[in-house]
């Protein structure tokens, strides 16, 4: 599969958006609102290729407070690539993970969410009778998003971490089936503005490789959203027995995606350069180098790592084996089989960007989701 991007802007063939028949039918769900006046719980459910996660939080200030959360490997992806569609064994474990997402939602009272499924959701040719089924056994019912609201939401997740001097951003998304890309032009923004502008950030037709969209906003330089992730990236390269082999052929394989996304061929300059890496593949990196045997998110979210520190970890992950990684504590159970193709993503990218320095994010799409209801109902505070 080619990268989806906006068409027009040197792009892909057809559109990210899925087909109307995959739009989530009618039935019975937890009860909704749209405009809170209490400050209530709000929560975000992000359905990916190989997670299943969810938070419960309310606003606090300009950020929120996390209530409760539920993260599980449902593996919902695998057989994916081969078939075109989600299997049964997959289908099912979503099913069971989802109905403790529906429990918690009632035990909180949660009125106002947003439930949501990425890539392989919107790859399967099966997606909309799994949409179904979902609604029928849990009463929750997703929504299939498109890429560019997947990008948008990851960069909307990462504005607390936009630095003041930074003029040309780049946030990268590793997920479980694809990776988005998005380059911001802030340099018209006043400093003190800018992280609380990319809560406006559009993406789409009009926006890429144009004028801001209202003067004193971030301009879209570009984006792209490459149908290779952690697990979908993995399985195609199962065939190549040798380790170090296949970690070096997957990172090639990559980078060989990014050739249609402008900033590829015209790098920023090093100076107001910033790039802001989310993802599981990045937080276990980060928590490797820190020589975490037990995660920290405080101690994760918002570190700077440098390209030798990256490279040094990926190293002595190549140095440890299959076996090795599966016993470090460091990368952890769920995550040992994922690291490496994860890692080669992450390689890729830090090997053509303009930058020797990456700012590391624990939030990602349920983050985003999270904000934009808040920013949307006027319950934060300034940024």
């Amino acid at each position: 599969m080619t990268p989806e991007r906006p068409a027009g802007a040197a792009a892909h063939p057809k559109s990210s958006r899925p087909p109307k028949r995959g739009r989530t039918p009618g039935g019975p769900e937890p009860k909704r609102q749209t405009m809170p006046s209490d400050g209530g719980l709000y929560a975000a459910l992000d359905l990916g290729t190989n997670s299943c996660r969810m938070l419960i939080a309310r606003p606090k200030g300009a950020q929120f407070e996390v209530i409760d959360s539920f993260s599980r490997a449902v593996e919902l992806g695998t057989g994916l690539e081969s078939t075109g569609r989600l299997g049964h064994g997959p289908m099912a474990r979503t099913v069971q993970a989802l109905r403790i997402c529906r429990r918690k939602l009632d035990d909180h009272s949660v009125l106002r969410m947003r439930l949501v499924a990425t890539e392989a959701c919107r790859r399967a040719r099966n997606s909309a009778e799994f949409i179904r089924k979902i609604q029928r056994e849990t009463g929750l019912r997703l929504e299939i998003i498109p890429a560019e609201e997947e990008a948008r939401l990851a960069v909307i997740s990462c504005a607390p971490l936009v630095a003041r001097e930074t003029e040309q951003l780049l946030v990268i998304d590793i997920g479980g089936g694809s990776t988005e890309l998005v380059w911001l032009d802030l340099s018209e923004v006043p400093p003190e503005e800018r992280r609380a502008s990319i809560l406006s950030v559009k993406l789409g037709l009009a926006a890429v490789g144009g004028p801001p969209q209202r003067p004193g906003m971030p301009r879209v330089v570009d984006w792209i959203s490459v149908p290779l992730g952690v697990a979908t990236l993995r399985e195609q390269f199962t065939d190549v027995e040798d380790d170090a082999a296949r970690f070096a052929l997957m990172s090639w394989h990559f980078e060989e995606q990014l050739h249609s996304f402008s900033p590829y061929e015209n790098p920023a300059p090093r100076e107001g350069f910033q790039i802001i890496g989310t993802s599981g593949t990045v937080t276990t990196v980060a928590a490797s180098y820190l020589g975490l045997k037990r995660y920290d998110r405080n101690k994760v979210d918002g570190l700077t790592m440098t390209s030798a520190q990256i490279d040094k970890v990926i190293h002595d992950y190549l140095a440890l084996g299959p076996e090795g990684r599966r016993t470090d504590p460091r990368i952890g159970r769920e995550r040992h089989g994922l690291i490496m193709s994860g890692a080669a993503i992450l390689q890729a990218l830090m090997r053509v960007w303009p930058t020797d320095v990456m700012s590391v994010a624990d939030r990602g799409l349920r983050e985003g989701l999270l904000y934009a209801q808040m920013s949307r109902d006027g319950v934060l505070d300034g940024m």
